[in-house]
């Protein structure tokens, strides 16, 4: 078990780590490696909006997300029916973006059936990218599994989403005590929790281990998994890539979210994964600060962001419901109408060259 001393701390990075990493990598979304390269360049600032930064629902899923985990106290039944209920206004709010799985989802929410019911058969990576911050809140290890699984179904039922978001919540749970993780030493302990019908997940894992420990680059491994043209949003393709990103890059919070960010594809999430795995090592202090200077959001701030990790840490390691931190719900859909602009901005600029 980690030290509840870390906890704080770890909650507060991974969840400024995944808003980071997301608005980062959110102009390169869906755009191949070749031509994000010659139309954007590097990943070493924010080129959202005039040099400012915006997520998209990959962090507002992680905070809603700890938003439950604070309302059930780590109960993984109240934990999942809150869940539902944040899923279904956020909808409400008019989200620019949201995966196809998640959508269906969330109607089923609407037409009554429960969060054990609700989730459709797909691999998509919706639940992984919430698990980062699954995994630095919780203290006990065993109690990831119900909580990663609760979290799953309600969205994607195809036990190979279960497989890859358990791999990213037990990353950052190894990951937020702030030492290195040995990538044997994650494969066994991974091992250890998942069930037999899980082979080949698991061997996906011993290719990620036996590539980090060979020094081969994010890259060439990237195309080994046949995605050197840019990541998909498949959990096996995109799981395994952040993985190995984060075995490579552990406590270079720069470093990581750059390297994810320039293997293209589904750029924004698979920022926030890794972004939400090394924060919960590298904390808020190990995240450049002009990054998390120039996040504009509201009312999803940074300092709100904190004062929600503050909140789930204190939930978690009691063992007890708690309030969750207030929002200003009016101007979310303002807020939402604003980034569908630029989101359209950047749609249309993409069909000029550049190609």
């Amino acid at each position: 078990m980690i030290p509840k001393t870390n906890n704080q701390q770890a909650v507060i990075g991974a969840l400024l780590g995944c808003a980071v990493g997301d608005a980062l990598g959110l102009p390169y979304e869906g755009l191949s490696k070749r031509r994000a390269r010659k139309m954007l360049g590097e990943p070493d600032r924010y080129r959202f909006f005039l040099g400012r930064g915006m997520v998209s629902d990959d962090t507002e899923h992680s905070c809603m997300t700890a938003a439950a985990l604070i309302a059930s106290g780590g109960d993984p039944d109240l934990f999942s029916r809150h869940l539902a209920r944040e899923l279904r206004w956020w909808l409400l709010a008019l989200p620019a973006g949201v995966g196809f799985a998640t959508l269906r989802a969330i109607l089923l929410l609407w037409l009554g059936f429960g969060p054990s019911r609700s989730g459709v058969y797909s691999a998509g990576n919706g639940p992984a990218m919430r698990s980062p911050i699954i995994g630095a809140a919780v203290n006990d290890i065993e109690q990831l599994a119900p909580l990663v699984r609760a979290c799953t179904r309600i969205t994607h039922t195809d036990p190979k989403a279960y497989y890859g978001a358990y791999a990213v919540a037990l990353a950052a749970h190894l990951a937020r005590a702030g030492s290195k993780v040995e990538p044997k030493g994650f494969q066994q302990r991974l091992a250890q929790h998942l069930p037999e019908c899980s082979e080949e997940f698991r061997d996906l894992i011993d290719q990620v281990v036996r590539s980090v420990e060979t020094g081969m680059s994010l890259a060439d491994f990237a195309t080994e998994l046949n995605q050197a043209k840019g990541i998909s949003g498949y959990v096996y393709h995109s799981v395994p890539i952040c993985l190995h990103c984060w075995l490579t890059h552990q406590g270079d919070y720069k470093s990581a979210v750059m390297e994810i960010i320039r293997q293209g594809g589904d750029a924004d999430t698979t920022a926030a994964i890794v972004g939400g795995i090394v924060g919960a090592s590298v904390r808020a202090s190990g995240i450049p600060a002009p990054w998390l200077a120039k996040l504009i959001e509201y009312p999803r701030s940074s300092a709100w962001m904190k004062h929600l990790g503050r909140a789930t840490a204190r939930a978690t390691a009691e063992h007890k419901k708690d309030s969750v931190p207030g929002i200003f719900w009016p101007f979310i859909p303002i807020r939402n109408l604003f980034f569908l602009c630029v989101v359209l901005f950047h749609g249309f600029r993409r069909l000029l060259p550049p190609y």
